[in-house]
């Protein structure tokens, strides 16, 4: 059982930083991959970004390439998303899951969830 919390939302200007963490409960966090989806009002939950078990690996929607990068320190417990370069379209809730096994990009291929966090990006 994995218990996933995250923290630093809030509401940034159209430009500005972000960094999220997600602390997991838990002594196998290393053997997990993690992921990073976020969810606007009235749209589908959405893949942003992951990083396989080790931190060697990581993948990116389109949309926040060259703009957010996942990272991960597995002696802490904690995943990083850094969202530099904010747009009004990234406001969404942002969530942290975590898989056993291989990564994925499919929110129903993770097994645990955190509750998530608000980013709300002014234009």
């Amino acid at each position: 059982q994995v218990q996933l919390v995250e923290s630093g939302g809030g509401v940034v200007q159209a430009g500005g930083s972000l960094r999220l963490s997600c602390a997991a409960s838990g002594r196998t966090f290393s053997s997990y991959a993690m992921g990073w989806f976020r969810q606007a009002p009235g749209k589908e939950r959405e893949f942003v970004a992951r990083i396989t078990w080790s931190g060697h690996n990581t993948y990116y929607t389109d949309s926040v390439k060259g703009r957010f990068t996942i990272s991960r320190d597995n002696a802490k417990n904690t995943v990083y998303l850094q969202m530099n370069s904010l747009k009004p379209e990234d406001t969404a809730v942002y969530y942290c899951a975590a898989k056993v096994g291989f990564g994925s990009s499919r929110m129903y291929d993770y097994d645990y969830w955190g509750q998530g966090t608000q980013v709300t990006v002014s234009s």
